[in-house]
């Protein structure tokens, strides 16, 4: 009867630790698809040698906060336009020495998921201590530009919130840098690419800077998702800084600025 007893207590003791754990990753789940813009958001910021050079340990060396305030009021500034008073804050932490793993070139649904969840393991093995709990934890891997002239695309997952940035080591790339942090940012908090995935154009509307512009071309300015400026139906250019990007209805939408 004892046995029994201690057996049945164990039995509900396990369930009721796995609720609490479903119950605990449900509604860290729920927040990731649900930003509260109410709230000061905490951005943290992790640089990382992706190339090893000394050029870009040197360059890692020089940043500092100050470097990125300029994306927080660009987004601060956007988000007025909807109503949204928003605070952002971006936390610059150590170097971190050890890379994130490899996304993968292959479309492959397995690939994908398996280098998910090593990425969610790199991130929670990375994590410093930055004086406040970040909603949203970002990996800049840096390149020296003389070696490496064009870098693969920049990834950021909204379950989790966490991405992997590539950007160019070097002061005078800072402001593009500065539009893919923002873009991926972005990303991570529920915004879709508004370009051409095969091509890398703005697709029309959605990711034009100015879709009711007369004449529509060339544009003035781009969709922040976009990244690029529509010169025609079929050439673009990168935006130079975070001054010819917008935030446009749909990713305000997408992002909860807009209900």
């Amino acid at each position: 009867m004892l046995r029994a007893q201690k057996s049945s207590f164990w039995k509900m003791f396990r369930v009721t630790i796995l609720l609490l754990i479903l119950i605990i990753v449900a509604v860290n789940a729920w927040r990731d698809y649900h930003q509260n813009w109410q709230t000061p958001v905490f951005v943290a910021l992790y640089p990382v040698n992706a190339d090893q050079s000394i050029v870009t340990a040197d360059y890692i060396a020089s940043l500092n906060e100050q470097d990125f305030a300029a994306i927080a009021h660009y987004l601060q500034q956007q988000a007025q336009q909807y109503h949204q008073p928003i605070q952002v804050y971006f936390k610059l932490g150590s170097e971190v020495k050890t890379l994130p793993p490899k996304v993968p070139d292959s479309q492959s649904i397995l690939e994908i998921m398996w280098w998910s969840l090593r990425f969610r393991y790199y991130a929670w093995r990375q994590q410093q201590d930055i004086g406040v709990r970040p909603q949203l934890q970002l990996f800049l891997n840096y390149y020296d530009m003389r070696a490496h002239k064009v870098l693969k695309h920049s990834t950021a997952l909204q379950n989790g919130r966490i991405g992997v940035v590539n950007l160019f080591a070097h002061h005078k790339q800072d402001n593009q840098n500065q539009i893919v942090i923002a873009h991926e940012m972005l990303h991570a908090f529920g915004a879709t690419d508004k370009y051409d995935l095969s091509t890398g154009q703005p697709v029309y509307p959605q990711g034009l800077g100015d879709p009711d512009q007369q004449p529509l071309y060339p544009q003035k300015t781009a969709e922040l998702m976009a990244g690029h400026i529509a010169l025609s139906a079929t050439k673009s250019k990168m935006a130079n800084s975070l001054k010819d990007v917008r935030i446009n209805v749909e990713t305000a939408r997408e992002i909860g600025w807009l209900k």
